[in-house]
């Protein structure tokens, strides 16, 4: 029986091939290589990104940028107490206030531009405020005086007009236009139209109602 399982072993022991092995080992070992590679650049990759992300969300919570904040503080149009009178060559006033809240931006504003509506009609327009810097934390007047020009005497608004103070309310809408830009510490950002929209009624004499004054306006880009 020994004699008939030595080929046997014999061909198994033939069959192991010790270069065979040590090629696959070493397949093994550069798969592994790799692997830890690829994972050790994707682990970096990550903590790149997330330290990046943090100083983003630091940098935004010490800045806490804020949009500019406009309330009518006065608005009158006298020759709203005059019966069809019209507003044409009129004198048309206002104060609104302009707050920065931001604690560490400023911004830079061109020319500041004004109109007045009536009946969703231009009545009164105008530049109001030169360009300026509002540092951080700061309020702003922006004292406007324009000259109506329209509606005139006799026309069909300007009746309406009369009707409206007769009855102790009328409304308009004063619109302030600029454009402005950011200053972030060191670097300004990219210029924006910015609009500003102030619904508010005047009574029979002209002047603004109590329940506008102080009221906040609408802004947008």
């Amino acid at each position: 029986m020994s004699s008939a399982f030595q080929p046997q072993l014999q061909t198994q022991t033939r069959s192991y091939n010790p270069a065979r092995r040590s090629r696959f080992n070493a397949r093994l070992v550069r798969e592994s290589l790799t692997t830890r590679f690829a994972m050790c650049v994707c682990s970096v990759l990550l903590f790149v990104l997330l330290v990046a992300g943090l100083i983003v969300f630091i940098l935004w919570l010490s800045l806490r940028p804020h949009r500019p904040r406009f309330y009518l503080s006065s608005f009158s149009v006298p020759a709203v107490s005059q019966p069809s009178a019209g507003l044409l060559n009129s004198p048309i006033s206002f104060n609104v206030t302009d707050r920065n809240s931001n604690r560490n931006i400023g911004i830079y504003y061109d020319v500041v531009y004004g109109s007045v509506y009536y009946n969703d009609q231009v009545v009164a327009s105008g530049p109001v405020l030169n360009p300026f810097f509002q540092p951080p934390k700061n309020t702003t007047l922006v004292l406007g005086d324009l000259t109506g020009t329209a509606p005139a005497a006799g026309d069909a608004l300007a009746a309406q007009m009369s009707g409206d103070a007769a009855s102790g309310r009328v409304e308009f809408r004063l619109e302030l236009k600029s454009v402005i830009r950011f200053q972030v510490k060191a670097w300004d950002t990219h210029h924006h139209t910015l609009h500003v929209e102030c619904d508010m009624a005047v009574g029979s004499d002209g002047n603004l109602l109590a329940s506008y004054k102080n009221e906040k306006c609408s802004i947008y880009f």
